[in-house]
C-alpha cells in the first residue's frame, strides 16, 4: 500500500498550488537561531557606535558624524531589513501581503542605498584627510558634513520611492499568495540603476582608496628618507610596517564591500536569467552582513570606541 505523502498548504482551503516547503526541525530552529543571532549582534553594534558618538561632544568631528550616519542606515538594516528578509527565506509562504511586500523591498533598497552612499562620504572624506591634510579643517567642516549627509538621505529616500513606484513590478502571486519577489529583465531603466547604485559608489570608493594608499605610501617614505643615517635602519622598519598597515587597512575596506556586494548585485541584474529566488535571498542576505562589518571596520579600529564601548557596557556612561 503507497504510504500518503505529508503535505502541508499555506492556507487553509488546501490548494494545490499553496503546498508549503517543510524543513526538518533542527535546520529550521538552527537557521532560524543563526538569523537572530546576525541581527542582534548588527543591532548591537550599531548602537554602541551612535550612542557613543551622541554622548561625547568631544567625538563630535565630521568623520565621526559620518560614521553615526552609517551606524544609523546599519542599524536599520540590523532592526528591520535582516529580520524580514530571514521570514522571507525562512518561510516560503509570505502571508504578509503585497502592499508590504512593496514596504519590505522598498525598506531594503533604502537601507543598502543609505549604507553605500555614507561608504561613498566616509571615503571622500578619508582622502581630502590623507592627501590635503593642511587643508582638511578648513575643506571639511561639521556643517558641510550634517549638509552631505542629509542630502545623501534625501536623495535615497527619493530615488528609491521613485524607483520602487515606478520601475520595479514586486510581484505576489495571485493564485497563492506565497512568494515576495521582484519581476524584472535587462532593460534600460536596470542598467541605469546598476550604473547609479553599483558602478558609481563602487568605483568612487575602490578609486580614493587607491589614492589614498599610493599618497600615504609616498609620505611615509618622504618622511623616513629624511632620518638620520644613524637610526634609518630602524626607521625603514617602520616605513614599512606603516605600508603593510596602511595596505591591510584598504584591503578590509574594498574586499569586505566587494565580497558583499559583487553577488547580490550580480544576481539582482541578471534576476531574469537566472530565475532562483533562494539564490537572491542570500546573495541580498550576504549583502546585509556589510551592515555588521562596518561598525568593526570604521569604528572598532578608532581608539577611542574601545574606551566609550567601555563605559557603556560598564553604565559608568552615567556618572559622565
Amino acid at each position: 500500500m503507497e504510504k500518503k505523502e505529508d503535505v502541508h498548504y499555506c492556507f487553509q482551503d488546501g490548494n494545490s498550488s499553496c503546498r508549503k516547503a517543510l524543513l526538518s526541525t533542527s535546520i529550521y530552529i538552527t537557521l532560524y537561531i543563526f538569523f537572530s543571532l546576525i541581527s542582534a549582534v548588527t543591532v548591537f553594534l550599531n548602537v554602541l557606535v551612535i550612542i557613543s558618538i551622541s554622548h561625547f561632544k568631544q567625538l563630535h568631528t565630521p568623520t565621526n558624524l559620518l560614521i553615526l550616519s552609517l551606524a544609523v542606515s546599519d542599524l536599520l538594516v540590523g532592526l528591520i531589513v535582516i529580520p524580514v528578509m530571514s521570514i522571507a527565506i525562512m518561510e516560503s509562504c509570505w502571508g504578509f501581503g503585497e502592499y508590504f511586500c512593496a514596504f519590505h523591498f522598498y525598506l531594503t533598497f533604502l537601507c543598502t542605498s543609505l549604507s553605500l552612499g555614507n561608504l561613498v562620504l566616509i571615503s571622500i572624506d578619508r582622502y581630502v584627510a590623507v592627501c590635503d591634510p593642511l587643508l582638511y579643517h578648513s575643506k571639511i567642516t561639521i556643517t558641510g558634513t550634517i549638509c552631505c549627509i542629509s542630502i545623501t538621505w534625501c536623495c535615497c529616500i527619493i530615488y528609491d520611492a521613485v524607483v520602487i513606484k515606478n520601475f520595479v513590478n514586486v510581484h505576489v502571486p495571485s493564485r497563492c499568495l506565497t512568494e515576495c519577489v521582484i519581476v524584472e529583465g535587462i532593460t534600460w531603466v536596470n542598467i541605469i540603476d546598476f550604473v547609479i547604485t553599483t558602478v558609481v559608489p563602487c568605483s568612487i570608493i575602490i578609486t580614493l582608496y587607491m589614492n589614498i594608499f599610493v599618497v600615504a605610501r609616498s609620505q611615509a617614505r618622504k618622511v623616513f628618507s629624511k632620518e638620520a643615517a644613524s637610526v634609518s635602519g630602524v626607521k625603514t622598519v617602520q616605513a614599512n610596517m606603516s605600508e603593510r598597515k596602511a595596505a591591510k587597512t584598504l584591503a578590509i575596506v574594498v574586499f569586505t564591500y566587494l565580497i558583499c556586494w559583487i553577488p547580490s548585485l550580480f544576481i539582482y541584474f541578471f534576476s531574469s536569467v537566472l530565475g532562483d529566488h533562494l539564490i537572491s535571498y542570500f546573495t541580498s542576505y550576504l549583502a546585509l552582513v556589510n551592515s555588521l562589518i562596518n561598525p568593526i571596520i570604521y569604528a572598532f579600529f578608532y581608539p577611542w570606541f574601545k574606551v566609550t564601548a567601555k563605559l557603556i557596557l560598564t553604565l559608568k556612561i552615567r556618572r559622565l
